[in-house]
Formats: structure tokens, sequence, C-alpha cells
């Protein structure tokens, strides 16, 4: 009984073995990944989603972070990416950097996201007035640059410089600035449950001292009320820092911020409150059109400028809002109408 199906197999494969062929060709020809990223419009995220809160406010409108769609580039989309002016072709070097691999990337960006989400609780907690906590804090380094003259990874937990305790990158950059250009530095580090004793020499870009490396503080914060924040593996990058921050913010206030609006933004959040620019602000943009968004949320300077040009250009009927930190953020949104 096997043999007569085997037979009938191997009959079967000899008969349209050039078929098979044909078909393997097609599917390796549209399935091959060039070396490209396609940036497209994105969407939006309402941020109450990605946060429980012990006790909250209800809001009538919702606060909503703006990303950039990514795809890969098979054969079928680079072609599409040159017909649709809303596509964006970037070179795989621009988004992966010659010295790191994609794990480096995913890595970097996954810790930028906990840092910005971390950020936003300690700002939100603070506007409201309700106490929270900092119990651990670890400094991790995210990204090396071809300048620096060390044996630093990706991924090392930095523990001691030069015997001195270090936890967040506030330290780091003043034990730095301590030292002159060419001084190596002993640091010591955790890296896959291992320690081990790295260097770094200090140099000098743009009149700053430093040592070349990118580093991000992952936390462990206690707040009362409590909050736990999850995102879905697949998300990544701290250009959700402001929403979030004004998200947390409004759900621990009694006075409804959001006033029945659908509020889309972008923008990463520093300890100061300041509001950074972001990468593909008109991408965000189209996102939140399509969603029918009231309001865009834009760090003021180029991110503003750019996207005041794209509603001018396709007719958009939305308000942009250029903000330079928090506090900008949340008076306009507090005197709107």
């Amino acid at each position: 009984m096997i043999l007569k199906f085997c037979q009938k197999i191997g009959q079967f494969l000899k008969e349209n073995i050039k078929m098979i062929l044909g078909f393997a060709v097609i599917f390796v020809i549209l399935t091959f990944e060039f070396p490209y990223y396609i940036e497209t419009p994105g969407g939006i995220i309402d941020t109450t989603s990605r946060f429980n809160l012990e006790s909250s406010y209800s809001s009538k409108g919702s606060l909503n972070l703006a990303y950039v769609g990514q795809l890969r580039a098979t054969l079928p989309l680079l072609l599409y990416s040159k017909i649709n002016s809303d596509w964006k072709l970037i070179p795989k070097k621009e988004v992966v950097l010659e010295n790191e691999t994609v794990k480096d990337v995913e890595f970097r960006d996954r810790l930028m996201l906990n840092e910005a989400n971390n950020t936003a609780i300690k700002l939100a907690y603070q506007k409201a007035n309700k106490p929270y906590k900092i119990l651990e804090s670890k400094l991790y380094i995210t990204y090396i640059d071809r300048l620096a003259k060390t044996n630093l990874k990706v991924q090392d937990q930095i523990l001691m410089i030069d015997n001195e305790m270090i936890s967040n990158s506030e330290q780091m950059h003043h034990l730095i600035a301590e030292h002159s250009i060419g001084d190596v530095l002993k640091i010591k580090v955790l890296h896959n449950g291992k320690e081990y004793t790295r260097t770094a020499q200090v140099i000098e870009y743009e009149h700053v001292k430093m040592i070349g490396v990118v580093a991000s503080t992952s936390e462990r914060i206690e707040t009362t009320p409590s909050i736990q924040i999850q995102f879905k593996n697949s998300e990544s990058g701290p250009s959700g820092g402001l929403m979030m921050t004004l998200s947390i913010y409004n759900s621990l206030i009694s006075k409804d911020i959001t006033k029945g609006y659908k509020i889309v933004g972008t923008g990463t959040i520093q300890e100061n409150g300041t509001v950074g620019s972001i990468d593909g602000v008109e991408y965000k943009l189209m996102g939140a059109v399509k969603e029918r968004a009231d309001i865009f949320l834009v760090p003021d300077g180029e991110n503003y400028k750019d996207a005041y040009r794209l509603k001018q250009k396709k007719n958009y009927d939305i308000e942009i809002v250029p903000v330079k930190n928090l506090e900008e953020a949340i008076e306009y949104l507090t005197k709107k109408e």
C-alpha cells in the first residue's frame, strides 16, 4: 500500500517536474527580501489600551500615539513603491547599521520604548501630584558609534566605571566629563549572565567628551495608584513618549483634557518634559487623517514644518499643533474649546 502510494507520488513528480520547478522559482522571486525597508502610512494606537491603572478617571475623547508602517521589500512591494508616492524606500543600511545586527536594533528599540514609558510615568505622576518611587535602575549599552575606541557590546549592562557604581546615563556622563581626552576607562559589565571587564577611551566630538556609545536606563518603578504598561512585542521605539505621558496624566486627574476630541500625536519625551523630534512624521500624519483624528500634536521645528507642508499639499482637515514640551501640550489641550 505504502509502496504504491510512493510510486504514484514519484510518477506525479516526474510528470510535473517543470511546473513544480516553475512554481518554486516564482515563489522565490516573489518572497525574496531585498536590502530595503518600505515606510508606508501608519495608524494609531489608543494609549489607554497600553496601560492598566489601579484607579483612573475616564475621558470623553481619546489620546492616541501614531506609528509608521514598515515593510520588508519583496519584489512586488518594491515595484509598487515606485508608483505609490505615499511609500518611501529606505536602504537597510540606514535602519541596521554596518556595525550592528538586527537583534541589536530590536534590543535598542525595545529598551528605548521601556525608557520612554518610565519617563512618561514619572512626568505624569509628578504633574498630577501622585507619588512614585524608583526601586531599581539598570543601564544598558544600546548603540556603539564607529568613532568609539572600546570593546563594549550592545546589551552590556554597565555595573561600574573605574570602580564607581553606575546605574543611569546621567552618572555615566558626569564621570566621563571628569576625565581627560585620551583617558582609558575600565568598565565592569554584565552580559548574558556573565561579568566582564571592558575598556573605553574618552574621545571628543563637537567639543563634548564621550566614549562613543548610547546607553538607555531600565527602571522598576512603584506608583500610587499602581500602573502596569504592556506593549506588544512588535511595538518598540521612544516616539510615543509624549502621548503616553499625556494619557497617563489625563487618567490621574479629574478634569478631562481630551474634551471629546480624537487626539493623535508623536514625539519623544525627556526627563525635563522636552518633546523631541521623530522620524516619519508625514506617514504618521497620514495615519492620523485616515483615522479621522481632530488634532495632531507634533514636535515643534522641522517635524511641524514637514507635517504642515503635507497638510497643505493634500488639503487635510486636521489641526496640527506644534509643541516644545509637555507643559505646552497640556496648556493647549486645557484651553481648547
